[in-house]
Formats: C-alpha cells, structure tokens, sequence
C-alpha cells in the first residue's frame, strides 16, 4: 500500500510583536493581508507553501525582527484537529468579501456617472483614476487567490463594464452579439472546479439548449489554456462569462438570444444568489441559495454537483413554466 504525500501543504508565521509602538503592530496587520496570508490562531498566520509565499514570509520575519518583535516560519501538514478544507475556506472567505467589496465599489463609481452621452472633462479624469484604481486593486486580490474564490468573474464583469462606459461615453448599456446555438454543438464546455450557482445553472442551460450531448471539464481557475474544441464559461478570459452587471447565465441567454418566459425568473434567481446584490428581489432566491450551498456542501465532486443541480433547475424550470401559463 503506497503511503500519502508527506509533503508540508502550508507554511506558517508565529510571530510576537511588541505592544508599542502601535502603527507596528498595524503596519504587520496590513502586511499580512497584503500577501494573502489569513490568521489560525491568535498571531498565527497561514499561506500555501511556494517559493512566492515563503519569501514573502521571510521579509515579514526580518521586519518583525527588526521591530523588536520575534517570529518563526514552519512548513505544516494538518494531521488532527484543523483539514485543509477548513484552512481552504478561510481563504475562499477572505477573498470573496475583497471581490465582493470591489464589486460594489464599482456599481458606486457607476451609479455617479451622468446619463448624457458625454462625460465632462473633469469628472472623466476622476472616474479614469478610479478604474485605474479598481483594477490594480483587482489585480492584487487575484495574485492571492490561491484557490479560486467566488467573486472573481462578477468584479471582472462589473468592471470591464465600467470601463466601456468609460471609453464609449456612453450610458452603460451592455452589447452582446448573438451567437448561432448550431455552432456551439460538439464542443467541451470548460469551466472552474467547485461549481456553485452560476456554473452549475449556466452547464444546466447549455445542455437542456445548446447541446444535450454537451462535455464538461472543471480545472483550475489559474493559468488554463483551452484546446481548440473548447469553450469556457464563467472564468477568467473564458468566452462565456460575466458582462457588466450580467452573471454568466443572463449573458448566454441573451449571446444565444433565448427567448422562453420561463429563464427569465430563473436567470433573475441566479443573479440575486451569484452578484448578491438584490437587483430583482426573487422571493425563490434566498431557499434556492441553501438548497445549492447544501449540494456544494455534500458533494465534492463537481460531476455529482451538476447532476443534483440540473434536477433542481429543471424543477424549477417546470413550476415557472407552469406558474406562467
């Protein structure tokens, strides 16, 4: 029987700093969170061990040090008590909340912008400095992301939109160009590993429109090359994926011009759980949103995820189809 890897996963920072003076201790504080590390314990941070992380960790250690303050860095494995998995979500956590915040900072610089054609000079010069902002800041959340939190795409979307505003001059309206459903047929839909509600509704909708016989593969969300018979969805650069305000699931409805009364309430579900920002109020969201958080939480698996997903969106498909008529 061959035994597991022993290999250390992570790397630990246990530091001590003194009380005084206090910008020191804050000073660390942001230093920690600039390298993505997140807190275990009380003065214990982790990180997934690379050479990135452990020569970030090392200047923090010099730095403490230098300060008066005293630090250790350990390469760990998590026998008892804490898993991986926890570790993990800690971090999906903290970088959700930083996409989230993005996010609304940008529907804040959106929502300020005129509804005429032209931007003043002045006012253009700030909202160009505020995209520049936003998207170094984006940017920087990306770089410690280490396992692909939700979030990511709906910023990207949300931003990307801001900046055509921007460019156009325009009132914010999003074009999307039709796509022939012919086309897509025969193909490998890519998507990121860990669906939840917009890529397990959106592979649901490409199966039940596009291509019933339809492939799906999950990989990591970092660095991903397709091949030449693949089309992504709801990733980074993927074909299919946020647009402005639009989750990926509103975006293939309208690229593949899908005209049924029934998406349309389903789409708005999906919006309200994915962007978290209450746009259509769907009284189905929040029991729709623990039904798919309890399918993520059971099943690993992302094949499995689909399969119990799928049949709760063709329930959901039936009652408003039915609810319509």
């Amino acid at each position: 029987m061959t035994e597991p890897s022993r290999d250390p996963r992570w790397l630990l920072l246990i530091h001590q700093i003194p009380p005084k003076p206090a910008y020191f201790r804050v000073k660390i504080w942001r230093r920690l969170q600039a390298v993505g590390a997140v807190a275990i314990k009380n003065s214990v941070y982790v990180v997934p061990k690379t050479d990135e992380t452990q020569e970030d960790f090392e200047w923090l250690l010099r730095e403490i040090v230098k300060g008066g303050g005293d630090a250790s860095i350990c390469e760990a494995r998590f026998v008892e008590g804490l898993e991986d998995d926890r570790v993990e979500a800690l971090f999906n956590a903290a970088r959700e909340a930083d996409y989230r915040q993005i996010a609304e900072e940008v529907r804040r610089v959106g929502e300020a912008l005129p509804r005429r054609p032209e931007i003043a000079g002045d006012q253009r010069t700030h909202v160009e400095a505020d995209v520049a902002r936003l998207s170094r800041r984006l940017a920087d959340v990306i770089a410690i992301d280490f396992f692909g939190a939700p979030g990511r795409e709906a910023a990207e979307g949300l931003l990307a939109g801001l900046e055509a505003r921007v460019r156009s001059r325009g009132d914010g309206g999003t074009s999307i160009a039709a796509d022939r459903i012919e086309d897509l047929r025969g193909r490998t839909w890519v998507t990121r590993k860990g669906i939840h509600i917009d890529r397990m509704a959106s592979a649901w909708l490409i199966r039940r429109v596009v291509d019933p016989d339809a492939r799906f593969k999950f990989v990591s969300g970092k660095g991903y090359r397709p091949e030449g018979s693949e089309l992504r969805f709801d990733m980074f650069e993927a074909e299919f994926t946020h647009e402005g305000d639009l989750c990926t699931f509103e975006v293939l409805l309208a690229r593949l011009a899908i005209d049924d009364p029934a998406m349309r309430p389903i789409a708005e579900v999906v919006h309200d759980i994915d962007l978290k920002d209450g746009k259509f109020g769907r009284p189905e969201a929040p029991g729709i949103d623990r039904l798919i958080a309890g399918i993520a939480m059971g099943h690993r698996d992302d094949e499995s995820r689909l399969e119990r997903g799928s049949a709760v969106f063709d329930d959901l498909y039936e009652y408003f189809s039915r609810k319509r008529g």
